[in-house]
């Protein structure tokens, strides 16, 4: 029997599966990390805890598969996307990795929009636009306030390109990962030159572009020796982790819609065309499949949840600490308890900015009409009912694009919760699935691209149809649309009107 390891580079963990050549889960390792957060708006890790969190997910995985190094036919790599990092001559780190969520170069973004265009941008790249998150915008912050960090770049490369390197030799990347570089030119799969003169760098500074699913190489004996793993293992540059959790749960042709509640929400919705909003508020990125495309949002989502968790439930984290129930499970259990629309408590989830389609770094997080009726339930719901609101504005920004939603499939922490599944269900009242697969989601459709590669399947969605089943479903309820269409007009309102304050600086 043949094996494939799928790898997730998530933003804070490193998820390692392995699967056989039906595409079951024959055994997983979560190792999880936290990045630094030196300043407000920073995000920061260490390659080396990068690399490590590798080799323990990967080790532990094959571990619990009883499955040995020389048996893996292919690795698959799903990976956050605009995770930057800076290697010297020798391809050494310079300084830790500028993970995506970080917004320092906000200021940068803004005068590259502004030189450039926004329009011509989005021609060229498939982004509305430009966000301090993208790694164009964190080049420029580097050459501007570490000059010598950047004199000092041998090369750029994201998570994956570093991956391939240290396991093949081959510093490489593919589509769906630099679409978001805004250095790569989405129509003509090169990079762009008008935005490299600008940043002030050149195609030698930047990795190989590969397609979706394409094989790097075999494991050479010094990554072999590194990693634990074999030199008969071919490595596959698989895609982005958000593209590879809906190839994972079987989102791979148009009217799927799947929702990611993981470190923060992201959906995707397939597209066979390269598809462009006229109103600069969707993204286009290339999908997980070479030729397809994918409308992707982004915003806060599961990190918020974990972040009310770690600051406001000490009783919840001891009593899990100690044998009892997660934490994330007695939050819900008490959420259940408050009725839709949290008795007027609005909350509004960017923490960290707000990605699109109402992309605004400066944006931050608020509660609104709190009264002494309201109690620690009624912030965690009203938390969750946020996330609900803001997956509702995605679907409706995708509408006019001529995108339909007829199902939605949850993916990710987030929909191993019954009350949020349920909440998002009602919020945007459209039929919500959980699919066997949801678990490792992203590590199975890395895997997947990695098993066509190696000739276990003909196609990705060949393999999905096959190994991709239903395991529950939640319906809208009707009784509850009127409260959540109110909460919606609301949330809409109020995040509107919060503008005019982060467009005020005194209040940043």
């Amino acid at each position: 029997m043949s094996y494939i390891l799928g790898i997730d580079l998530g933003t804070t963990a490193i998820k390692a599966a392995v699967f056989d050549d039906k595409g079951k889960e024959c055994g997983s390792k979560t190792v999880e990390y936290t990045p630094d957060t030196p300043h407000p708006g920073y995000a920061e890790l260490d390659a080396q805890v990068y690399v490590d969190t590798f080799i323990s997910a990967a080790k532990s995985a094959m571990e619990r598969a009883a499955v040995t190094p020389d048996e893996i036919v292919s690795l698959g790599m799903s990976a956050q996307g605009e995770t930057t990092i800076c290697l010297d001559e020798n391809n050494h780190p310079l300084r830790p990795a500028i993970v995506w969520l970080d917004i320092r170069a906000t200021k940068e973004a803004e005068y590259i929009e502004k030189t450039i265009g926004r329009k011509k941008i989005q021609e060229h790249t498939g982004q509305p636009g430009m966000d301090a998150i993208w790694p164009a915008a964190k080049i420029l912050w580097l050459k501007k306030n570490e000059p010598e960090t950047y004199e000092k770049t041998c090369k750029y490369v994201q998570l994956k390109g570093y991956f391939s390197y240290l396991l093949t030799g081959r510093m490489a990347c593919e589509d769906s990962i630099l679409c978001t570089t805004m250095y790569w030119d989405i129509n003509t799969r090169k990079y762009w030159p008008e935005m490299m003169d600008l940043l002030g760098i050149n195609e030698s500074q930047l990795p190989e572009v590969l397609k979706q699913g394409e094989c790097v190489g075999q494991i050479t004996p010094k990554g072999a020796a590194m990693f634990g793993l074999s030199t008969k293992t071919t490595v596959n540059i698989g895609a982005l982790d958000q593209a590879c959790g809906a190839l994972g749960v079987g989102n791979v042709r148009p009217g799927t819609f799947s929702d990611c509640t993981g470190s923060n929400l992201s959906t995707v919705a397939i597209v066979d065309k390269l598809t462009l909003d006229p109103s600069m508020q969707m993204p286009c990125f290339a999908s997980a499949i070479p030729g397809k495309y994918m409308l992707h949002a982004f915003s806060s989502g599961g990190m918020v949840l974990k972040w009310f968790r770690d600051i406001f439930c000490e009783i919840e984290k001891n009593i899990e600490a100690g044998g009892g129930e997660a934490a994330f499970d007695q939050i819900g259990k008490e959420v259940e308890k408050i009725a839709p629309g949290s008795d007027g408590l609005i909350m509004i989830p960017h923490l960290q900015g707000s990605g699109p389609p109402d992309t605004d770094n400066n944006q931050k997080g608020v509660y609104f009409g709190i009264t002494l009726a309201h109690g620690k339930a009624h912030f965690a719901r009203a938390l969750m009912e946020s996330i609900a609101m803001v997956l509702r504005r995605m679907i409706e920004a995708m509408e006019p694009l001529g995108v339909e939603v007829r199902q939605i499939i949850a993916l990710g922490g987030g929909s191993k919760s019954d009350v949020w599944c349920q909440m998002k269900a009602d919020a945007t009242g459209v039929p919500i699935s959980i699919m066997s697969t949801t678990e490792s989601s992203a590590c199975l459709g890395a895997a997947i691209l990695a098993g066509v590669a190696s000739g276990i399947w003909t196609s990705p969605e060949e393999a999905a149809d096959a190994i991709v089943k239903a395991d529950a479903s939640f319906a809208p309820n009707e009784n509850v649309k009127e409260a959540y269409d109110k909460l919606f007009e609301k949330t809409m309102k109020l995040q509107n009107g919060l503008k005019v304050f982060y467009e005020d600086s005194s209040f940043r």
